[in-house]
């Protein structure tokens, strides 16, 4: 995972390719490889769990964030991608963005028809919610 963001960052799109698992080569959009490192400020490469990947192993999980700017705008890619080992080398297969985990509130929610937490007896829209 390492070296692969080590491409982005150095632009060798060529590495790209090459360390991509060879059932997966047909589909890989280089010009958009090319277009992300080239037109990115990368700035930290954070593994927060690996799975697999040891010595004994053939496939193997890393998870991931990376933080770079572009067009002026910080941003965060956080992503799960597979390995997989064949003849000695380790091979990038596939990667799924994680997306943001759902908001989970503490307390019930205040609905605007509800009467007012405060006790005025009034509606909460027409009152502390106005």
């Amino acid at each position: 995972m390492r070296s692969r963001y080590s491409a982005y960052v150095e632009q060798q799109i060529p590495y790209l390719r090459t360390s991509l698992h060879p059932a997966h080569r047909s589909g890989y959009d280089e010009q958009s490889s090319r277009d992300w490192s080239k037109n990115s400020e990368w700035h930290s490469l954070e593994i927060l769990k690996t799975t697999g990947g040891g010595p004994d192993d053939r496939e193997g999980e890393v998870e991931f964030v990376v933080n770079f700017t572009r067009r002026g705008i910080a941003q965060k890619h956080h992503e799960v991608s597979t390995f997989a080992r064949e003849e000695g080398a380790w091979y990038f297969v596939e990667g799924k963005e994680v997306g943001p985990k759902p908001v989970v509130r503490e307390a019930a929610k205040q609905g605007r028809n509800d009467p007012c937490a405060c006790g005025s007896g009034k509606k909460h829209k027409k009152c502390c919610g106005a």
